[in-house]
């Protein structure tokens, strides 16, 4: 059988211009069994891919957003057109299938029955273009083996995929890892390979872009965390205390400081206390520096890391809140964007 015929594409986008068009290009190859699924784009994304023979799901703007909700009505369509199909590739539409991957991804699936997902290298586009940017192709180069959890770029088993039930259409983010915490309890693998997969575009250019892409993490670990408990397959628990731990403790220590120079006569006091806070952000940056150059990169790209990860913790602890104060109100959690409306981003 040949591949195009024994694995299918669900790509998702919403206001991707250009991107989705790479995107949908570099599957050319597969367009005959290819599903894009669009949440509300006004960016002429629906007519290209239709011009481009891809069938597209439109999603009701009546109801919330998800990417986890537009895969779910991808796969699902996908299936009916061809009901055969053995493995299914999500894409997200800013991101570019690199040649080969697919080929590749699908002797991984052929070669071992228990493996129910694989992923390979997403690489940003433009690293170098902005910090930002530098950040998620950092972000995404994770050990190569077994693994826990894939990203929205990955090639799914389609049994594993039904067994696990899908992605959950009600997470606003972290819905991937959350899929494969049931993938690998219905007894499958998951796994990273050494090879290339995607060109990522994220296009920011704001540091308000960076703060909201890093909230998600916090949604996603509360949203994860309801769903498994703190402790499981994904350790939730820990991530949630890792951030709360080290924010609260940098809170603390600094709330020392600036009271304790009403408090304490002691000039030795005053100046140790003025610099605990300083050591704590040292002790967490000085760790995931010395995480990251034990991969391989490189002392500046080490260090710009290590600072924004720590800074992330702020966000990421808010996101968490956020998350929370939602599920104890019973309130709808409404997609997190993070992405400039095309125009802007144009004239950026």
């Amino acid at each position: 059988m040949q591949t195009a015929h024994k694995t299918g594409v669900v790509a998702i986008g919403r206001n991707e211009g250009e991107r989705l068009k790479r995107s949908l290009r570099s599957l050319s190859p597969w367009t005959s069994a290819m599903v894009y699924v669009d949440s509300g784009s006004t960016d002429g994304s629906r007519e290209f891919a239709r011009s481009s023979g891809v069938e597209v799901v439109e999603l009701d703007t009546r109801t919330p957003f998800t990417a986890g909700r537009a895969r779910n009505a991808g796969i699902e369509r996908l299936l009916e057109l061809h009901p055969d199909l053995e493995y299914v590739q999500f894409v997200d539409g800013d991101c570019e299938v690199v040649d080969g991957w697919m080929e590749r991804a699908q002797r991984e699936l052929d070669g071992d029955p228990s493996l129910g997902v694989v992923c390979g290298r997403r690489r940003e586009r433009f690293p170098d273009a902005t910090t930002w940017n530098r950040l998620c192709d950092m972000e995404w180069n994770t050990p190569v083996g077994p693994a826990n959890a894939c990203g929205g770029d990955a090639l799914y088993r389609v049994a594993a995929f039904r067994a696990a039930g899908g992605f959950d259409p009600a997470l606003v983010a972290g819905e991937e890892p959350e899929l494969c915490v049931r993938v690998r309890a219905r007894g499958y693998a998951v796994r990273r390979v050494d090879a290339e997969m995607t060109l990522h575009d994220a296009a920011m250019t704001r540091f308000g872009q960076w703060w909201r892409r890093a909230s998600r993490n916090g949604h996603a670990i509360v949203g994860g965390m309801l769903r498994h408990g703190a402790t499981g397959a994904h350790d939730y628990g820990r991530q949630l205390f890792r951030s709360v731990f080290w924010v609260a403790l940098f809170a603390l220590t600094t709330m020392i400081a600036l009271v304790a120079p009403f408090l304490v006569a002691s000039t030795e006091v005053r100046v140790v206390t003025s610099i605990v806070p300083l050591l704590v952000v040292g002790l967490v940056t000085a760790r995931t520096y010395s995480n990251r150059r034990r991969r391989g990169d490189p002392v500046r790209h080490a260090a710009l890391y290590a600072c924004f990860v720590v800074l992330g913790k702020v966000p990421e602890c808010l996101g968490a809140w956020s998350c929370w104060r939602d599920h104890r109100r019973g309130a709808a959690t409404h997609w997190i964007e993070y992405k400039l409306a095309p125009a802007r981003e144009e004239s950026t």
